[in-house]
């Protein structure tokens, strides 16, 4: 072999080596891959659906979750587990509950058990106590109704690290009833004991105990209240401070499926009085969380700091959950929401916005001012950073609403060079709030995703804020101080990179725009 052969094969054997030592594909990257969100919670690999387990303890929020470790659909649950200090940035840790042969691991809840009330840790190491539904699939193929769900308990002594099932459960049996799950506790002051609502059916049943162990069926909520389209599940139960007021309200929220107003899986909500046993109220139509498709079986921590209530919900819908075109992963959290309750006229609502911790995830910002326009006026090319992950916030002067020339329907439309496009408007004449989503994927998985969904909202302000929270794939819209929801999925081909606002028939003015970078909170 001469000199020549043997440098043509050095050659070679450089560019192959450079050639695999060149980066990896962003997709195969951990949390890099297609349609993986880059600022919401997700499991690292399979499936994922309700949070459960919600609780801060020592510093740390903790986020169980339904899980599915070996397949991204749903299967035997588990319960997974991931902790924050900061409600932004979450820590994986190991699988914290396994099936076992009372059953799988359904959706619950846990709290400090700050004074050992349980007599499961001690006086100076109190425990986490966690409370969930125990489904047996053998007892529901076979029909037996009294032995399908029940709940249990398990503890932690080690900041949730480590958890030891309860020897004698379940704690709770099943009274006969199939759909008997989905337990939340807290701690009910006045009272001096435990409360536990659970979904049974189509109503809540609460339950008290002095101990989280004996527990006293105290009555049930429901029966001719809000949306019995589906059954009820995932329930939670807490006061709120009305907004500029000395009054406390006690507000009960129902996950219910199918029945949502936006199709499919939803979160309604009551707003009354508890006093320890049962819950009442006078409110007459139904009230609902979120108007968009994609906020489900939402709950909130207990114990959090300065007595702030804070939500994260399931970012997705029962109607194609199983089918969204994620690979090797399914499932994603809402972005955590800090709620609140206002009082208009003679009725009260409930309010969601992004937990103040947002502000950790800002990086660059670019400032809009007096933008004045009708038909399309695109920004793209006014912002450096038009791509996801990033946050909108847009102020319209509405001053002009009911004059002539004000528009029919104005807002904001995110597209791609594919022709996908997602649109939030507000249409003046029917008065509510829409979202497009009819053209935000280039998949074709479910045709129940592509959808046209309203919220219906007065306005009487002079001016309206919209704040977004835009990721890879969602869009979440935070309107009117959160008392307008929209959470929707979008799955396009390639991310939205041109920002559009519109007025139609119109023109209007955008007194400020502003659009934030957001840092990925896996890197």
């Amino acid at each position: 072999m001469n000199a020549n052969y043997f440098f043509l094969v050095f050659v070679a054997f450089l560019f192959t080596a450079c050639k695999n030592n060149q980066p990896k594909e962003k997709e195969n990257e951990p949390f890099q891959e297609k349609y993986r969100p880059q600022i919401h919670f997700s499991p690292a690999k399979n499936w994922m659906n309700d949070p459960n387990g919600l609780v801060y303890h020592n510093g740390e929020y903790h986020l169980f979750y339904q899980h599915y470790p070996e397949k991204p659909f749903w299967g035997p649950m588990h319960w997974g587990h991931a902790v924050s200090r900061d409600l932004v940035h979450w820590e994986h840790l190991p699988i914290a509950l396994y099936p076992d042969s009372l059953g799988y691991i359904f959706s619950g809840s846990a709290v400090a058990d700050l004074e050992n009330t349980s007599g499961l840790g001690t006086d100076d190491n109190p425990p986490l106590v966690a409370f969930f539904t125990y489904h047996n699939p053998i007892a529901a193929e076979e029909g037996r109704r009294n032995e399908t769900q029940s709940q249990a308990i398990a503890y932690s002594t080690d900041n949730g690290r480590s958890w030891t099932k309860y020897a004698h459960n379940p704690v709770i049996k099943n009274p006969g009833i199939p759909d008997f799950r989905d337990p939340k506790v807290i701690w009910h002051e006045e009272t001096q004991k435990w409360v536990m609502s659970i979904a049974a059916g189509q109503v809540i049943q609460f339950y008290t105990s002095p101990n989280c162990i004996d527990w006293t069926y105290t009555g049930e909520f429901g029966e001719g209240k809000g949306s019995h389209e589906g059954v009820w599940e995932c329930p939670d139960l807490f006061p709120l401070e009305v907004k500029n007021s000395d009054e406390t309200k006690w507000v009960l929220i129902v996950n219910v499926n199918p029945g949502a107003p936006a199709g499919g899986s939803g979160t309604q909500y009551f707003v009354g009085n508890f006093d320890g046993r049962c819950f009442r109220t006078d409110q007459e139509v139904t009230l609902w969380m979120d108007y968009g498709k994609d906020n489900y079986a939402g709950v909130t921590w207990n114990n959090a700091p300065d007595e702030r209530r804070i939500l994260i919900g399931w970012m997705n819908n029962w109607q194609y959950a199983n089918e969204v075109p994620t690979e090797g992963w399914r499932g994603v959290a809402t972005f955590p929401r800090e709620l609140g309750l206002v009082k208009v006229m003679d009725r009260y609502f409930l309010t969601s916005n992004p937990v103040r911790e947002t502000e950790k995830l800002y990086r660059n910002k670019v400032d809009l001012k007096k933008l004045k326009f009708s038909g399309i006026q695109s920004i793209s090319n006014k912002i450096p950073f038009p791509k996801a992950p990033i946050e909108i916030t847009l102020t319209f002067d509405l001053t002009n609403k009911t004059k002539m020339g004000f528009p029919n329907k104005y807002g904001i439309t995110l597209k791609n060079s594919k022709g996908e496009y997602y649109t939030v408007g507000y249409d003046n004449i029917d008065r509510c709030f829409y979202a497009d989503r009819t053209h935000a994927t280039g998949e074709n998985f479910s045709s129940s995703f592509p959808s046209l969904h309203y919220a219906p909202y007065i306005i009487r302000e002079p001016a309206v804020t919209w704040r977004m929270i835009i990721d890879v794939s969602s869009v979440e819209l935070f309107a009117a101080d959160g008392k307008v929801v929209v959470t929707d999925l979008v799955f396009p081909s390639v991310i939205f990179d041109e920002i559009g606002l519109f007025a139609e028939n119109g023109q209007i003015e955008v007194s400020k725009v502003t659009v934030r970078e957001l840092n990925s909170i896996w890197k």
